[in-house]
Order: C-alpha cells, then sequence, then structure tokens
C-alpha cells in the first residue's frame, strides 16, 4: 500500500493490499478500498463508500457516500457520484441543514464499468456491469449491462463488450465484440453473453 504524505485518509478506513493514494486525495472515515486500487490526485471518497478490488478513481474525482463499485471499476477525471436526491442548503424554516436532516442515497456501480470524465451520476442509480458512461453524460436512470450511454441526461447509444470497445451488430439481436470475439444477445433491451 502506498499513501503520499498529502493525501487524508482517515484512520479507520481499509485500504487494500498494493492500493495507492495519491496527492491531496481524501478517503474517509469507514471507507472501505480493496486490492490494488487508486485514488488519483484530489479525489474524494466518502465516509462508508466501499470499493472492490482493482478500481481507479481518477483525479479530482468525487465518490460521495454511499456509493458501490465492483471490481475493476473506473472513475473518470472530475467524475460526481451524488448522494442527495433533493439537495438544500438549508430547511423550509430557513435553518442551516445537517447531516441528521436529510438522509444520504448512493450509486452502484456493478464490474468493470466505466464512467467517462466530467460526467455526474445522479443517486440513487445503478450502472451495470461492464456498461460505459461517455463522457461528459449525466446520468439520472438506470443502466444495463453491457450499455454505452451518452448524453444530457444519458441514454443508450450502443452496446459495449468487456474490452470497452463497441459490439458489431451481427444479425437481428445478435452482437459481436471485435476485440474478444465473444458474442452476445440482445433480449427486450438487455444484453447478454451468447457462450454463457
Amino acid at each position: 500500500m502506498r499513501v503520499v504524505p498529502s493525501a487524508d485518509v482517515a484512520s479507520d478506513a481499509v485500504i487494500g493490499e498494493g492500493s495507492s493514494i495519491w496527492h491531496l486525495a481524501q478517503v474517509r472515515e469507514g471507507a472501505r478500498l480493496g486490492r490494488n486500487c487508486i485514488v488519483g490526485r484530489g479525489a474524494y471518497v466518502g465516509s462508508g463508500v466501499v470499493m472492490g478490488d482493482n478500481c481507479k478513481v481518477q483525479n479530482y474525482a468525487l465518490v460521495y457516500e454511499p456509493a458501490s463499485l465492483g471490481d475493476g471499476v473506473f472513475i473518470g477525471p472530475a467524475v460526481v457520484l451524488t448522494n442527495d436526491t433533493y439537495p438544500r442548503a438549508i430547511n423550509p424554516d430557513g435553518s442551516l441543514k445537517s447531516a441528521h436532516d436529510w438522509e444520504p442515497v448512493g450509486v452502484t456501480i456493478r464490474t468493470g464499468a466505466s464512467i467517462g470524465a466530467r460526467s455526474t451520476c445522479v443517486a440513487p442509480v445503478t450502472i451495470g456491469a461492464w456498461a460505459t458512461v461517455a463522457a461528459g453524460a449525466v446520468v439520472v436512470k438506470d443502466v444495463p449491462d453491457f450499455a454505452l450511454v451518452a448524453g444530457v441526461p444519458a441514454r443508450r447509444i450502443g452496446w459495449v463488450g468487456q474490452a470497452g470497445l463497441p459490439l458489431l451488430a451481427l444479425d437481428e439481436g445478435r452482437w459481436r465484440c471485435p476485440a474478444t470475439e465473444r458474442t452476445y444477445i440482445e433480449t427486450d433491451g438487455i444484453l447478454s453473453e451468447e457462450d454463457a
């Protein structure tokens, strides 16, 4: 494990073997990072956030609690995972909101998914396994496994395989990854591996 001196890591945060926390990053109380994770410069990992093994949180990304990241998740530079469905600084009576005045909700990101630079995932949403969120997208609805989504609000514009490349259409409802040669079947807007 490598934690550079300028990083701020809570004493009760659990950092897995082989993980690196870089300059000016903050990892809050109760966060649990798996093995071989990277938290880039200026990134924020909130209290109680759970990250699987081999995750990358790039520079200046904000992963607010109670987010949950599966194994091999990529969080691009300046990504924001929100945690407040109805954000307000004050209560209706004008008093400043405290931590007790709202209930945080999290973003869930499944195995192998990638969230592109400067995109925002508005909690509570789930990003499916191996999905890709394009740079600058704003995700307000759940994203299925293997989906490629883009835009504001994000919409599915294609499918990707585990290698991250767009899948090629073979025939009606069948797709192939140009990198791995794996084939997939689309049924009612859901993609699954044909060989599985």
